[in-house]
């Protein structure tokens, strides 16, 4: 149902590393890249994440309540998106782990701008 997410930042160059190093850890790269947005992603695969400077020219603001979720296959790619996340500039919002008792493991944090992410995987409990 989701297509993709798309979060604003004041500082693309500076998203762009962030999100760059993410997509990476990821196995996948820019599927768009233009003057005030960049997208990662895999043209027609998974959900992808974009970064924008906003089309009305002000600031871009975080949402209060709102968070990306970047799916993952394994509990160590779990660690190594939150790794590179805390390594380009991110903030920790929650180191990763097991969440409750049905299988999810995650591990949240900012990115620079202070929009809220977290990656996860699902395990067999």
């Amino acid at each position: 149902m989701l297509g993709y997410v798309t979060l604003g930042t004041n500082d693309l160059p500076r998203a762009a590393a962030f999100y760059d190093a993410i997509a990476n850890v990821m196995g996948v790269g820019r599927m768009m890249d233009f003057d005030t947005f960049i997208a990662w992603g895999e043209m027609g695969g998974a959900p992808g994440i974009a970064a924008t400077k906003p089309f009305d020219g002000e600031a871009a603001t975080v949402g209060n309540g709102t968070m990306a979720a970047l799916a993952v296959d394994t509990t160590d790619k779990v660690q190594a998106v939150y790794d590179a996340a805390l390594a380009n500039g991110g903030s920790d919002e929650g180191a990763p782990g097991p969440r409750g008792d049905d299988g999810f493991y995650a591990g949240y944090f900012r990115d620079p701008d202070g929009n809220k992410l977290n990656v996860f995987a699902m395990t067999s409990g």
